[in-house]
């Protein structure tokens, strides 16, 4: 009989409906699970279920019945696959469930801060209307999407969607190059042209060790046109005390944030000292969230591990197995 353990069934909501594996199993599910609680949840589980619970090799090399890490997201760094892969451990992961919602998360924050709602909301609020004395105000920019250059770094699913949607709204998409490299083919526009020449700059890489980061002072300084940065990636691929910076120097006119480098975020992360301004809207990594997408996340789920246990896995990570 198959143990499986979800280690942290909160992350996906609670009207979603997680359904049973069509095979003989126990399942457990902590809607939280502390990184001292790891080793002893997963004793004897041969099926792991986590979201964004580090498994890593100290904890993983003392669990010999383990057969299948099953990554409720698309992003595995959370899971150390090298010692996966030396221990004959499976890593599994969800694809495509998230086309719709990430990218419309995406333009919500665009459409949001190049025509500053948010500030019009909060001076309505405040009777700024009224003052006014007039049917309408001009305290913020607005600014139409018609015509800008949309900078996407990442061309994966969700990059292309979020290019097909700038194309709707009359924008020009640029994908990036990857950073430091070249003659990737007609797909990409150089690295250096997408960061002075974008009007809006939208993430959508992996984090790893070479993205880390990679948008840092330099980048900043090179983004001539006082572009918007939407981030609804992974909070690390931005230094985020160089992004307040370029907040505070006007290299940028905003940011439109789903995630952080650390989450939840501490109170004296960067972001947090940012996030009332009007040019700033940070968002608690909820873009892949909307019910619809939540539920296909889950059927994907459990199609995984019924799929391995099967015999024939399937969404296996590169590396991993």
């Amino acid at each position: 009989m198959q143990r499986i353990v979800f280690l942290d069934r909160a992350t996906v909501a609670p009207q979603i409906t997680l359904r049973r594996p069509a095979f003989e199993h126990e399942l457990i599910c902590h809607d939280q699970t502390r990184p001292e609680q790891v080793a002893e949840r997963l004793a004897g589980a041969t099926i792991a279920i986590t979201n964004k619970v580090s498994l890593r090799a100290d904890v993983l090399q003392g669990l010999p019945d383990l057969k299948l890490v099953a990554v409720a997201a698309t992003g595995t760094d959370c899971v150390d696959k090298a010692c996966c892969h030396q221990h004959g451990i499976a890593v599994s992961n969800i694809r495509g469930y998230a086309v719709n919602t990430v990218p419309e998360h995406t333009f919500a924050l665009i459409l949001a801060l190049r025509r500053n709602i948010v500030g019009f909301r909060e001076d309505v609020i405040a009777g700024a209307w009224q003052e006014a004395g007039q049917f309408c105000f001009f305290n913020h920019p607005i600014h139409d999407l018609a015509g800008a250059r949309l900078g996407i770094i990442g061309e994966g699913v969700l990059g292309q969607r979020v290019a097909e949607l700038g194309r709707a709204f009359g924008m020009q998409p640029l994908f990036a190059a990857h950073k430091g490299r070249d003659g990737q083919g007609t797909l990409y526009t150089p690295w250096e042209e997408v960061l002075a020449s974008s009007d809006v700059i939208s993430l959508h890489s992996p984090l790893t060790p070479a993205t880390r980061g990679m948008i840092a002072m330099p980048e900043f300084h090179a983004m001539r046109r006082r572009p918007l940065l939407v981030n609804t990636a992974r909070g690390g691929l931005v230094d985020e005390v160089a992004l307040v910076q370029a907040l505070n120097e006007g290299l940028i006119s905003g940011a439109g944030f789903d995630v952080t480098d650390g989450e939840p975020p501490a109170t004296d992360n960067p972001l947090m000292a940012v996030a009332s301004r009007p040019n700033v809207i940070l968002t608690p990594h909820v873009a892949w969230a909307s019910d619809e997408a939540q539920q296909r996340l889950a059927d994907q789920l459990i199609d995984n591990i019924e799929h391995f246990v099967a015999g024939r896995p399937s969404n296996l990570v590169e590396g991993a197995y």
